[in-house]
């Protein structure tokens, strides 16, 4: 069961401590970005061409122009926010965790590991789908369609602004599986209710990849429309796990006070 100590807490302790936490999370953060950062900026290696590499073999002069002096700052410094969130996730899920945890159960506990892996892992992965696969045949589609009159000039800020948007998107609706499983948990959801929309998620999959993904080649839609309706599956599976575990506690807990009134 939960603490009461945490609970027992005054409100202005609650709001003091979550202020120190953020702080914490804040400060890791910004001490990530600043170090990727650095180390992208005095590094040898050409990370900028390496995450060109999709959109070099469409353009003539083989490298992405640029029309600002800063393009390749800002380029970096998005970069190293990225990286800076990334690396700086294990302090600020822990001061999250410190927060919460006197406040959860047991079961809610053991949940949170499990639950907290997952989303990284789906997020990692849809971000490797949208880079490795689906921007290769989304650029090849685009610059497919120019016209014999026009040359294709694609500046360094719209190529990574236009990356780093379909990255963030792909990594966000990867994280299907795990809103399902909180609405599940929190009884707001159940396998039968998935089952019978079943027809309607397929739909939905397409329209989500036709928002995402620019263009709407056939290609691009179906790199993105199956994972993501392997993923609603996936859910489903889920659900019916945490939906069986929850009644069989709702009923634990009926059944408790009745045998207490027998005895």
């Amino acid at each position: 069961m939960s603490t009461g100590s945490h609970a027992d807490m005054p409100f202005l302790d609650h709001l003091e401590e979550l202020r120190w936490r953020l702080l914490k999370a804040l400060g890791a953060f910004l001490v990530a970005t600043i170090i990727a950062f650095a180390l992208l900026l005095s590094s040898k290696i050409d990370v900028i061409g390496i995450l060109a590499r999709p959109a070099i073999p469409y353009l003539p002069s083989g490298k992405l122009i640029f029309t600002k002096p800063t393009a390749a700052f800002s380029i970096l410094m998005n970069l190293s926010v990225g990286v800076g969130i990334v690396c700086s996730s294990p302090v600020v899920l822990y001061q999250a965790w410190a927060f919460l945890s006197p406040a959860l159960y047991r079961h809610e506990k053991r949940m949170v590991v499990p639950v907290l892996i997952g989303a990284t892992a789906l997020f990692v992965a849809g971000v490797a789908l949208a880079f490795f696969v689906v921007m290769p045949f989304t650029l090849r589609f685009l610059f497919g369609i120019q016209s014999a009159s026009i040359a294709p000039m694609l500046s360094a800020t719209e190529y990574f602004d236009f990356a780093f948007g379909m990255a963030l998107a792909f990594g966000a609706v990867f994280e299907l599986p795990i809103l399902i499983l909180a609405l599940t948990a929190l009884g707001i959801v159940t396998p039968a209710l998935l089952n019978r929309f079943r027809r309607h998620a397929i739909v939905g999959c397409v329209v989500v990849a036709a928002f995402i993904t620019p263009g709407g080649d056939p290609t691009s839609l179906l790199a993105l429309s199956v994972p993501l309706y392997v993923l609603y599956e996936l859910s489903v599976v889920l659900s019916v796990v945490v939906y069986k575990r929850r009644m069989r506690k709702l009923m634990a807990a009926d059944e408790a006070p009745a045998s207490g009134v027998l005895a």
